[in-house]
């Protein structure tokens, strides 16, 4: 079996960026609020009562077939990962995967690696103690310790370390090049003014319920994480985004070809737009409805 290790690219970046641009965001007027949270929600986004406290940050699983009648039976379902989240929505994502024939998962690893029960453990980076940090203040699980990799029917379909490598250098990319970019996402964000969400920051740190009240400030951040990424996928595209999305599709090509009928890609919801677009594009495939999960409690405790 190949090594475990594995590159700390997308789901990590992500992470460190949610950070960077909490710093900088500044509340909208409302209509440009609410236009924004209706744009970006169709793979993440928070569920709120009707006073608009937040009850939980939920992720999608987006059903697609395609639109040709001709492949009735087929379906391809983009669930959209939290890296970081309740135990109990990995366990529901355990059980939703095994009605699958297949489940293409994100990984930057060696091909064919598969992460053992508990996770693939950590490293000495920076984004795997901030990571660490989030994990423990937040009171939530990480994706790799709690997905059942191990079950036959998952199948790795990213980009190996090497070939990650080598894409970012064709490209002219570099993860300094990443962080200024989205740097600029979030200071462009920044514009308008008005009270900085590092004052809701703070007041989190010291509340009674501090991973709660930590949970309610990210998951806002979070659920404009579809903007961030895309902002850094830009129109030519990018590694982290565009070309790991074509390997995966490859792999979704080879599993039909295979006869499997009902799959599963399991990526970031900050992959999901452009892989929407592609399975219309390249697979003739339409969305047909969507289901949310529950992956951040973030209701005041009674």
């Amino acid at each position: 079996m190949p090594s475990c290790k594995v590159l700390p690219t997308a789901w990590g970046i992500a992470l460190v960026a949610a950070c960077l641009a909490m710093a900088a965001e500044q509340p909208a007027e409302k209509a440009g609020k609410d236009a924004a949270k209706e744009q970006r929600s169709q793979f993440l986004r928070i569920a709120r009562d009707k006073e608009d406290n937040p009850l939980a940050m939920q992720a999608s699983i987006v059903r697609c077939v395609p639109s040709d009648s001709r492949r009735r039976g087929v379906a391809v379902d983009l669930v959209s990962a939290v890296h970081i989240a309740e135990k109990a929505y990995y366990d529901q994502l355990n059980r939703e995967f095994a009605g699958y024939d297949a489940v293409l998962y994100e990984l930057v690893a060696p091909s064919g690696t598969r992460v053992p029960k508990g996770g693939a453990g950590r490293s000495d980076s920076p984004v795997s103690f901030l990571q660490n940090a989030m994990k423990t203040m937040l009171e939530l699980e990480f994706q790799l310790d709690a997905v059942d990799y191990q079950a036959e029917n998952l199948v790795h379909a990213d980009m190996s370390p090497d070939e990650f490598a080598e894409s970012m250098q064709q490209r002219g990319e570099s993860m300094l090049g990443i962080f200024a970019r989205m740097m600029g996402y979030a200071i462009a964000r920044q514009q308008g003014s008005g009270k900085a969400s590092d004052a809701q920051l703070l007041m989190a740190l010291f509340d009674k319920s501090r991973a709660r009240a930590l949970k309610q400030v990210l998951a806002e951040q979070f659920e404009d994480m579809e903007g961030s990424l895309l902002a850094l996928n830009g129109s030519d595209g990018s590694t982290i985004i565009s070309e790991r999305n074509k390997v995966a599709l490859d792999v979704l090509r080879k599993q039909l070809a295979a006869g499997k009928k009902k799959i599963a890609i399991f990526y970031g919801a900050g992959h999901m737009p452009d892989m929407l677009q592609r399975l219309r594009d390249d697979f003739a495939m339409k969305p047909t409805r969507t289901r949310w999960l529950n992956a951040w409690n973030l209701a005041a405790e009674e």
